[in-house]
């Protein structure tokens, strides 16, 4: 039976489980799960972070099942302490509104209860950093295993209130609590990866966890999210004739098509490019070239910046956008700088690098983000783009 396309799917377990096709990603998987470093790792939204973060969590809850024929199965084969069951703490902070000033201690404090009726521990007063230290030494206590520490867009709750700036100090506050336990704890923790788009460097999140390692540049993880130009030829060869065949074009000229809307995100000069996973997978079940990822949203926030920053709208389209390495990795929330937030959120991407000053030149990664940005964003905030004076 030919596999589904998994557009939307998040959950590892559900593409393993009811047919999906899976680009298997595994041996990255493999490399971040045995280095035992606590990593963060950026990309912009519906690039895959959720569902790597779900493939860490099944191989740490020993769910070998779901790994039957991937790469790391064959990876594990030696390794007798493979597939041992650890206890998984998934905060998933999506799908909630962070605007009323109480929502993120309730979103936190909900994922506690959960975990705290697993293990039969009663909240009572206190706070949340204690009722998660409690957790943490009760779930090692009882499995024997140290815990496994997952944050899923850790920054959507400060990304909801960015022009507040009372909410967004209060909302780092409450992260400046709770995940301080993390440090305070590292007897107790194997593992801990964290995803977001943008990360903000006043976060304590980052600043007590010092040793955590960012691999949102590194040339070893330019691949771990989106796809190449391998994976497309050997996972999608039947969706690439389909897709030819629909839009009566060869499959070569198809192939470059798809390059030029879909491809050219770069998140290291000399690592590969990739393909924006979320676009790409619409083009194959529509069997049509749409600007897919755009209209699924622009964060309110962005267009809002834009609007009231000093920045040259004509510069995204002329190559003249320069930045450096601390500059693409955070953002301070508090800076009129709005390169950084471009970059993060897709709608900029590397295009070249100079090695002397150690500059990155960014650019619009293809068609799709280019021509989108200028027709349906541009026009919103610049009366007279376009014109000739």
């Amino acid at each position: 039976m030919r596999k589904k396309l998994p557009i939307g799917i998040q959950g590892f377990e559900k593409i393993r489980t009811d047919n999906f096709l899976y680009v298997d990603k595994t041996a990255y998987v493999y490399q971040l799960v045995h280095n035992n470093v606590p990593y963060f790792f950026s990309r912009p939204r519906r690039f895959g972070k959720s569902l790597l973060l779900s493939t860490i969590r099944y191989y740490f809850e020993g769910r070998k099942d779901l790994f039957k024929g991937l790469a790391i199965e064959k990876l594990e084969e030696q390794n007798k302490d493979a597939w041992q069951p650890h206890p998984v703490f998934y905060f998933d902070f999506n799908g909630e509104n962070y605007k009323n000033a109480d929502a993120l201690q309730r979103k936190i404090s909900f994922m506690l209860n959960e975990w705290e009726n697993e293990y039969n521990i009663a909240s009572n007063n206190n706070t949340l950093s204690e009722r998660f230290q409690i957790l943490i030494k009760q779930a090692y206590k009882k499995s024997g295993c140290r815990c496994v520490i997952l944050v899923d867009e850790y920054d959507k709750p400060l990304l909801d209130v960015i022009e507040n700036e009372e909410l967004t100090e209060h909302n780092k506050e409450i992260f400046k609590g709770f995940f301080s336990t993390l440090k305070s704890h590292d007897e107790y923790i194997q593992f801990i990866f964290i995803t977001g788009v943008s990360k903000f460097h006043k976060v304590s999140i980052f600043s007590d966890l010092n040793q955590l390692k960012d691999i949102s540049l590194t040339k070893q993880y330019a691949s771990l999210c989106g796809i190449t130009d391998a994976e497309i030829h050997e996972y999608f060869e039947q969706e690439v004739l389909e897709l030819a065949e629909e839009q009566n074009k060869s499959k070569e000229e198809c192939l470059s098509e798809l390059k030029n809307m879909y491809d050219g995100y770069r998140f290291h000069q000399s690592g590969p490019g990739v393909y924006n996973p979320y676009s790409l997978l619409s083009a194959f079940a529509d069997k049509e070239f749409g600007s897919f990822w755009f209209e699924t949203g622009t964060p309110t926030f962005l267009v809002k910046l834009l609007k009231t920053s000093d920045f040259d709208i004509k510069r995204l389209n002329n190559k003249t956008i320069y930045a450096d390495e601390k500059t693409l990795k955070d953002y301070s929330g508090d800076s009129r700088n709005i390169v950084p937030l471009l970059y993060q959120t897709g709608y900029l991407t590397i295009a070249d690098y100079d090695p002397v000053p150690k500059e990155y030149t960014l650019a619009f990664p293809n068609d799709e983000v280019k021509y989108s940005f200028i027709e349906k964003l541009i026009p919103e905030f610049v009366s007279d783009y376009g014109s000739s004076s």
